[in-house]
C-alpha cells in the first residue's frame, strides 16, 4: 500500500473542531486511506459503509440522540460513500452541533452530490480534501526515483490508478475498460439521470481527441448534434465527477487577448487513453504533445491540492495565437508554463514575458518536469 500525502495532513487535522469530507473519483484509494486513519486511531472508533442498506440506514434520521445511541459513545466515526445518505448534509449538522467532540470523516466519489448536500448545512463545519489517483511525487516517495524514471513511459500511458500497479499490461487494459465503463455509464448515467447516452459518449470521446484544443460549447454542440444547455450540463457533470478539469483563458483585459473558450483535461490520462482504446508510449503517437501536456497538468493539480497550495489556474491566448499552455495566479504572482515534449524553444513564452514582464515563464519539457511536480 502506497503511503498518501493526505494521510498525515488528515491526521493533523483530527479534533480540531471540523468535520473532514475526503472526496475522489472511483478507485483512486478513498476507503484504504480512511480505513488506514481508522486502524491507526487508538481510541473508540465506528466505521459505516453507506453503501451497505442497513448501515446506511442507521444514520440517516437527523436525530442526534439515535444516532449517538447507535454509536454507542465513539470518538471517531468514518462514513464512507456518504453522498448514498439521504439529508447526510443536515444529518451531520446536526450531529456535529450537538457532540462537536466526537470527529467525523466523511468520504465521497461525487462531489456533485456530496457537495450539493452539505456545502450549505456545513458552511464554516467542515475541512474538504481531495483524493486524486496516485502521483508521480507520491510513487517516487514510496519506491525511488530511479524506479519510476525506468516506468515513466507506462504511467503516462495507463495512467496512476492504484489498483494499476502491479498489473501487466494486459490487466492494465481491462482494468481502465472496467473504470470507465462503471465511471461513465454506472455513475453518471445512473446517479445523474443522462437522458442521451450516445451524447455523452461522443462528448467524452470528442474531449479525448481535443486534448489542449480551444474548445467552446457552440462548437462542440455542432459536433455532437446536441443544443449547447446539454453540452454545459453534461461538462458540468464530467468535472464534478472527476472526470475532467477545464482552464479558461488568463487575461488583464488587453485588447489583443482572447477570452472565450477553455481548453479540457482528463484527471488521469490512463482513463483518457482508455476513452481513445490507444495506450501506445509518448514518443510513438500522433498525440505526443497534447498527451504530454494532459500529463503534467493533472500532475501539477495533484501537486498542488495534496501539499495544499491554492492558486487560480489558466491557460493565455492572444489574438495571433501566440498561446501558453498553463498559467498560475497566487497572491499576485504570475507562473507561466509551455509545455514541449522534446523541444526547449517557444516564441510564445516569450511573448508572454513580453506582455507580463513580471511573470515567471517557463518551459517545461520530458527533461524538467520534475521539478514542478515533486518537493
Amino acid at each position: 500500500m502506497y503511503k498518501r500525502t493526505l494521510e498525515d495532513t488528515i491526521k493533523k487535522n483530527l479534533f480540531n473542531n471540523k468535520i473532514i469530507i475526503l472526496y475522489g473519483p472511483r478507485q483512486v484509494g478513498k476507503t484504504t486511506l480512511v480505513k488506514k486513519i481508522f486502524d491507526d486511531f487508538d481510541g473508540e472508533k465506528a466505521y459505516i459503509q453507506c453503501d451497505i442498506p442497513s448501515q446506511r440506514k442507521q444514520i440517516a434520521e437527523p436525530e442526534p440522540s439515535k444516532i449517538m445511541e447507535y454509536f454507542k459513545g465513539k470518538k471517531l466515526i468514518i462514513i464512507d460513500e456518504a453522498q448514498l445518505v439521504e439529508n447526510i448534509g443536515v444529518v451531520l449538522k446536526t450531529f456535529f452541533d450537538t457532540y462537536p467532540e466526537v470527529q467525523i470523516i466523511a468520504t465521497g466519489s461525487s462531489s456533485f452530490d456530496l457537495a450539493n448536500k452539505i456545502r450549505e448545512p456545513l458552511t464554516g463545519r467542515a475541512y474538504e480534501y481531495m483524493l486524486y489517483p496516485l502521483s508521480v511525487e507520491e510513487i517516487i516517495e514510496n519506491e525511488s526515483y530511479s524506479d519510476f524514471l525506468s516506468k515513466q513511459d507506462i504511467y503516462m500511458s495507463y495512467g496512476f490508478y492504484p489498483g494499476l500497479i502491479n498489473k501487466n499490461n494486459d490487466e492494465k487494459e481491462q482494468y481502465l475498460s472496467m473504470l470507465q465503463n462503471n465511471t461513465f455509464y454506472k455513475d453518471i448515467l445512473t446517479l445523474e439521470n443522462i437522458k442521451k447516452p450516445k451524447v455523452l459518449e461522443n462528448l467524452i470521446l470528442l474531449l479525448a481527441q481535443n486534448i489542449g484544443s480551444d474548445l467552446n460549447t457552440n462548437n462542440i454542440a455542432k459536433d455532437i448534434q446536441t443544443d449547447n444547455k446539454t453540452v454545459d450540463r453534461y461538462l458540468n457533470i464530467l468535472e464534478k465527477m472527476f472526470v475532467i478539469y477545464r482552464l479558461y483563458g488568463y487575461s488583464n483585459n488587453l485588447a489583443n487577448e482572447i477570452r472565450k473558450g477553455y481548453k479540457v483535461y482528463f484527471t488521469d490520462i490512463g482513463i483518457r487513453n482508455s476513452v481513445l482504446n490507444d495506450y501506445n508510449t509518448v514518443g510513438n503517437r500522433m498525440d505526443t504533445g497534447g498527451l504530454f501536456e494532459n500529463f503534467v497538468i493533472s500532475e501539477r493539480i495533484k501537486y498542488l491540492s495534496n501539499n495544499g497550495t491554492i492558486c487560480n489556474k489558466f491557460f493565455w491566448r492572444d489574438k495571433k495565437q501566440n498561446e501558453v499552455d498553463y498559467i498560475e495566479v497566487r497572491n499576485g504572482d504570475v507562473n507561466a508554463y509551455e509545455f514541449k515534449y522534446g523541444d526547449r524553444n517557444s516564441k510564445s513564452i516569450n511573448i508572454f514575458k513580453d506582455t507580463y514582464p513580471q511573470a515567471d515563464a517557463k518551459i517545461i519539457s520530458k527533461d524538467n518536469y520534475l521539478d514542478i511536480v515533486k518537493s
